[in-house]
């Protein structure tokens, strides 16, 4: 890999002899159009209260349209709270903070017809990510400092030309792909004085090219994951990567943060998918001539590319491993009488390496959460779930308050996935655990992309509720789990906090651990700074997680909110290479995002900050 000025793109054929064309994504230019400008989703998607029930509107998910009196049930059980119908949710602001504008920049900018924009709404719904903290802000209106103006580059050769004149104008540039960061890392620096430019890379959504015989296609960075899958599936292909912000999280966004997905077990993560990418730094193009599937010519510099949060400098163009499309896809799911048989099924599926494309163990908690997710059946719907329920208990003789579940999906040839399906129910019979149904399975595998629309409802009816994960060997799986429970709750107790929910669940198993993923919610009705409180608890619980052998991040990054514990996770000289990395292809620290560090890289005055104006 080489740092280059040159212009060109990847080499490689195009699909059928014809030049690819942009396409049309899911998500438009202008976002606020079809997703909420005030939290998660999609705009037409969303829980509401109808007289004292809470429901979901929306047909893009299996709830479509139902009334949840069971999830009612729970929240007020759990949370000793009645859902409030009167409760309004925000409204957009009139208005903005006044743009900071480097006249230079700016006028280069103009000369180039890039689209942009320095309207006040843009600007602020591009000012944060989807950290518990950005939304409670962003509703409160209490950002003071947002982006200056957002540029749209068409292609790599457009984001050479902008960075190479934020490097001359000493302006700070902060890549933006489909804003689902749950780290703080777009989050608007908020002492940031140098102008601040959004470049929003979803316009550059291109299938470039296309080997069949290699199986390996190029991408533009800001292509969507919906609709990179899309294009792929009407060619028979897929890269098959599904992390949770799927929907609206980018290409790009997946390099930048390294990212993992839900079937990471057939089609691996990020890491694995990745053979070659491109990336702007103000001192150049660095690239790996070679797109082999695999050098031994020093440090791979993909991994640098891979992580560095927007630190360092824009994805462009990212070449990916592809798969044919799977002939079938089942799910399963399974029931275990605790989540220590859960754990130990886990630890021995990963240990013979047959693991189905996603397997997904949840706790108690959240088995329970789920089920009150269901809505409302029919007479015989009733009589089938008492029956079920009766053949737990009284059959099985499991205790309700300790079983645990976890879901399956398998994918592949009808032959493998039967035979695959055969060990993983043997597997699960050594530790007690019987199957529970495709169904369930199904449901559960895409509730996940529902969760994320409770946090937002939550908040309006005086619930602070967010996620935060880890990976950790096998030997302290359980004990990392019951220890950041038992740490949340005496934090819990010393603020004085009553209602509260504190789960987990294991979302991917390796050879040498698993990644555990947490749910903590709590009601905040009487707490003056609630937001705060959280974040002090969960900033303990990350204590815990160290302490017990737990990594600072499995996939959600750094960001601000972890940064903290970044120089001692990597060694003072890991952080020092850093650095190193830093000054040598940002020496302006134009990409000023300020993740990962714990010290920013300021400018010194010598080296010519232009006069900054207030543009009204």
């Amino acid at each position: 890999m080489s740092v280059q000025d040159n212009k060109s793109s990847f080499s490689g054929v195009t699909i059928d002899g014809r030049m690819t064309q942009g396409i049309t994504s899911a998500i438009p230019k202008k976002r606020q159009d079809v997703l909420k400008w005030y939290g998660w989703g999609y705009k037409d998607s969303h829980f509401y209260v109808d007289g004292q029930t809470i429901c979901f509107q929306g047909d893009r998910y299996p709830l479509e349209g139902c009334a949840l009196p069971y999830f009612t049930d729970w929240v007020y059980q759990k949370f000793n709270l009645k859902v409030d119908p009167t409760v309004p949710f925000p409204e957009l602001p009139t208005d903005f903070p006044k743009p900071v504008i480097n006249e230079d920049f700016f006028n280069d900018i103009k000369s180039l017809k890039i689209s942009h924009s320095d309207k006040g709404e843009d600007r602020l719904i591009r000012c944060h990510g989807q950290t518990l903290h950005d939304i409670y802000n962003l509703w409160r209106n209490a950002f003071e400092r947002i982006p200056d103006i957002i540029v749209w580059p068409k292609c790599h050769n457009d984001v050479m030309t902008i960075i190479s004149f934020a490097h001359k104008h000493n302006v700070v540039i902060i890549p933006y792909g489909g804003g689902t960061s749950v780290s703080g890392s777009i989050t608007c620096p908020q002492n940031e004085t140098r102008m601040i430019c959004i470049l929003d890379t979803s316009q550059m959504n291109r299938m470039l090219w296309l080997s069949r015989e290699n199986l390996t296609v190029c991408f533009e960075s800001g292509i969507v994951g919906q609709d990179l899958e899309r294009e792929l599936n009407k060619i028979g292909l897929t890269v098959g990567h599904e992390p949770d912000s799927y929907e609206f999280s980018t290409l790009g966004g997946w390099v930048a943060t390294r990212a993992s997905g839900m079937k990471k077990n057939v089609y691996g993560n990020i890491e694995d998918l990745v053979v070659k990418v491109k990336m702007v730094t103000p001192n150049g193009v660095l690239q790996r001539e070679c797109s082999a599937p695999r050098v031994s010519c020093g440090p791979d510099f993909n991994h640098l590319v891979m992580g560095s949060e927007g630190t360092l400098g824009v994805v462009t163009e990212v070449v990916l491993k592809v798969r044919p499309l799977p002939p079938v896809k089942r799910y399963g799911s399974l029931v275990f009488p605790n989540f220590e048989f859960g754990v130990m099924f886990m630890r021995e599926v990963a240990k013979r390496r047959c693991q189905p494309a996603s397997v997904r163990l949840m706790d108690n908690e959240q088995f329970i959460f789920g089920q009150s997710l269901k809505p409302v059946k029919g007479w015989l719907g009733s009589v089938f779930d008492y029956l079920k329920k009766s053949y737990v208990t009284n059959i099985k003789g499991l205790d309700l308050t300790k079983i645990c579940a976890a879901t399956l999906l398998f994918e592949g040839e009808l032959e493998d996935v039967q035979r695959q399906e055969r060990l993983i129910y043997e597997i699960a019979k050594k530790f007690k655990g019987f199957p529970a149904g495709g169904q369930n399975g199904e449901r559960g595998y895409i509730l996940t992309f529902v969760i994320a629309y409770i946090r937002d409802f939550a908040l309006n009816q005086e619930i602070v509720a967010e996620s935060f994960e880890t990976s950790v060997s096998w030997d302290r799986c359980s004990s990392l789990c019951r220890n950041v429970k038992l740490r949340v709750e005496n934090e819990c107790s010393r603020y004085n906090i009553k209602h509260f929910l504190i789960s987990c669940r294991v979302t991917q198993t390796y050879d040498a651990g698993c990644c555990i993923y947490f749910y903590f919610a709590f009601k905040y009705t009487g707490i003056h700074n609630p937001v705060e409180t959280y974040e002090a608890i969960e900033n303990s619980a990350r204590d815990e997680i160290l302490s017990s052998g737990g990594s600072l991040s499995h996939h959600h990054g750094v960001g601000k909110i972890r940064k903290k514990w970044y120089k001692e996770t990597v060694s003072d000289i890991g952080f020092s290479l850093y650095e190193a990395a830093k000054k040598q292809l940002d020496p302006k620290n134009i990409f000023a995002a300020g993740n990962l560090r714990t010290r920013e890289n300021q400018v010194e005055e010598k080296n010519s900050i232009p006069i900054l104006k207030a543009r009204l």
